[in-house]
């Protein structure tokens, strides 16, 4: 099925398969709590799980992603007086949104790499750079594919509990494809369904990431190995990333 498809028939299991971890929400206020209330953009938002637990916190939020589904459900779930969803595509914020309008930019979930071309990576760096103001900050989760490609990891942990079993394989690149195949089997354990798909992926590395967020004009670039700030680590599989302009 086509990756629109897919993640709308993973819509209504999505927070079975991937729960909100307390680390990533810590990590967000930590960065910013100094400045009070903070206005955050959340892209790739998904059922808005995130963006809620952040305007519980006293922020104001909204949250983007491409999928219908997914913006259905979070407006369902979370929508709010602090909190809005919208259809959007990630590459149009530009279009969507004033300069210097957001406090933080927030992309987690691996959602960076499921554009289409290293250009368009940039692009949308660049735009994130345009919305945020003179002290924003940029946070990105992605996968270490430095350690994917050197180590050639051809599969991710199993996600399985009562609701869902998620296996998650790669295909990585060859001479032919420089992107990764990203195939997946999600089994609805209550239904007994099956529902498999393949995503290319960009395997954009650490220091190319790097080298396009100070182009595009952030000052100050971390990495981390994982949302509690552990250091960086070339042989660990998260990346995590707040980037200053």
């Amino acid at each position: 099925m086509g990756q629109q498809q897919f993640y709308s028939s993973i819509a209504n299991f999505y927070e079975f398969i991937f729960p909100l971890k307390s680390q990533q929400v810590e990590l967000v206020k930590s960065e910013l709590e100094s400045r009070g209330e903070f206005f955050f953009l959340d892209v790739g938002c998904s059922t808005g799980q995130l963006a809620n637990s952040l305007c519980q916190s006293g922020a104001l939020g909204l949250g983007i992603d491409l999928n219908s589904d997914m913006i259905r459900r979070a407006n369902e779930n979370y929508r709010a007086a602090d909190l809005a969803f919208r259809e959007m595509d990630m590459l149009r914020l530009k279009f969507n949104f004033p300069e210097k309008y957001f406090d933080a930019v927030i992309c987690f979930g691996n959602t960076l790499v499921h554009l289409d071309s290293i250009t368009q990576i940039r692009d949308f760096l660049q735009q994130c750079a345009h919305l945020l103001k003179n002290d924003g900050i940029l946070f990105l989760q992605i996968l270490n594919y430095h350690y994917i490609l050197s180590q050639k990891v051809d599969e991710l942990p199993l996600i399985d509990n009562d609701q869902i079993r998620f296996e998650r394989y790669y295909q990585l690149p060859s001479a032919n494809n420089p992107k990764i195949n990203f195939i997946t089997k999600l089994i609805i354990k209550s239904e007994g369904s099956v529902l498999e798909n393949t995503t290319r992926l960009i395997p954009v590395k650490k220091d190319e990431l790097e080298r396009m967020l100070q182009v595009v004009g952030f000052s100050d670039v971390q990495f981390f190995s994982n949302f509690g700030k552990k250091a960086y680590s070339a042989n660990e599989l998260p990346l995590i990333v707040v980037a200053r302009k």
